[in-house]
């Protein structure tokens, strides 16, 4: 997301209620929009006879991503890893509107499971909400004393299928009252299973009110509804003048990568190792995006059937934004492959454009069938 520019919660309370998630559920499902939305419904059950798909299943990837036009989340897919095509035309699988405070999303960001269910995560705030007509001031609270872009909620979704979505949303302030109270920011959060706890782990970028960024994590509850431990500190940056912002973690053999955001000369994107899920990163001062524009949101996701692992981010410093590629097989070296439509690039995108901070998974040729069936 551009920074600059632009729970037991059930048993607490904290949680979305539930009358509004089914209203939302009526709203995304009814005629007008038949087989163009998602659904968001109360309960989901596991698929009758699906299994945790092996690596020979893998048959395409799906691209979640937001519009700064929208505030809402968008689905591509593509079945060579180069050529992008968006599953509904351009248009928001799900609105933003009817899923958080701020009647916006940002930052989504979609994995699978060890269970084999989907779990989706995203920011809830909209840059635009009072020129959209959505609230009277700029911020959610005073700027000068809360920051820029500041908020207090993630949202949560899971799902068997793609199609069907419980939907949280989960405020940290009430959550971690103790901690929390004065938050600034709950941005990007993204999910990591954590083999070790048996357990998901969501981690995002905070701050306390309108001080530095830096990033955390926490760990849900089976149900994806909640968050149920108070959000530690994942990495500590040597410089705490400075801001850390949208993590990114992949496990690759034994160690986990790292890769992040450092408001620090040069800007851009840095990278550092740990052989612990959530915590020892080593710092390494190299930039490791190619951009000579602002960039932000890295997320990696590796070709299916290779070695190969993609670097994505969003180069919000270009007009129109873009999303760039770069590919490594060491986490040493990356090649740059250039940008969405780039004279050269080998990366396409056919039917849209100005994509905003999202991730890639793999998905199986049933699983792309059933999407593209839902929207058809």
């Amino acid at each position: 997301m551009k920074r600059r520019e632009m729970t037991k919660a059930i048993a607490a309370g904290l949680m979305m209620p539930f009358a509004f998630c089914q209203q939302t559920a009526q709203a995304q499902s009814r005629p007008a929009a038949a087989g163009r939305q998602l659904r968001i419904v109360p309960t989901i059950a596991p698929v009758a006879g699906s299994r945790a798909p092996a690596e020979q299943d893998m048959q395409a990837y799906l691209f979640v991503y937001f519009k700064d036009e929208t505030h809402s989340v968008h689905f591509a897919t593509s079945t060579d890893g180069y050529t992008f095509t968006d599953i509904n035309d351009g248009q928001p699988v799900l609105l933003g509107k009817g899923l958080g405070e701020q009647q916006g999303v940002r930052d989504p960001h979609l994995m699978r499971g060890p269970d084999n269910a989907f779990y989706m995560s995203m920011t809830d705030l909209h840059i635009y909400a009072r020129d959209a007509g959505l609230r009277s001031t700029e911020w959610e609270r005073p700027g000068e004393d809360y920051g820029w872009g500041n908020n207090r909620a993630l949202i949560l979704m899971k799902s068997y299928d793609l199609v069907n979505w419980t939907h949280a949303l989960v405020r940290i302030d009430q959550l971690f009252p103790a901690d929390y109270a004065d938050i600034g920011a709950a941005w990007a959060p993204q999910t990591i299973f954590d083999a070790d706890k048996n357990q998901l782990m969501v981690y995002f970028t905070t701050r306390h009110k309108g001080g530095q960024n830096y990033l955390v994590y926490s760990y849900a509850n089976a149900a994806y509804t909640t968050l149920e431990t108070t959000p530690q500190q994942l990495f500590h940056y040597p410089d705490q003048t400075k801001s850390t912002i949208d993590g990114d973690i992949t496990r690759v053999g034994n160690k986990y990568h790292l890769f992040y955001v450092a408001h620090d000369a040069p800007n851009g994107l840095r990278h550092a190792v740990s052989d612990r899920i959530n915590t020892g990163y080593q710092f390494d001062p190299r930039k490791i995006d190619p951009e000579t524009v602002a960039c932000e949101a890295p997320m990696v996701w590796r070709r299916i059937g290779s070695k190969n692992y993609v670097l994505m981010y969003d180069v919000f410093g270009l007009k129109p934004n873009n999303m760039g590629f770069s590919e490594t097989a060491d986490f040493t070296t990356f090649k740059n492959l250039g940008r969405f439509n780039d004279a050269g690039s080998p990366m396409r995108a056919t039917n849209f454009s100005g994509p905003k901070h999202g991730s890639v998974m793999h998905i199986t040729a049933a699983e792309l069938a059933r999407l593209k069936a839902h929207f058809a």
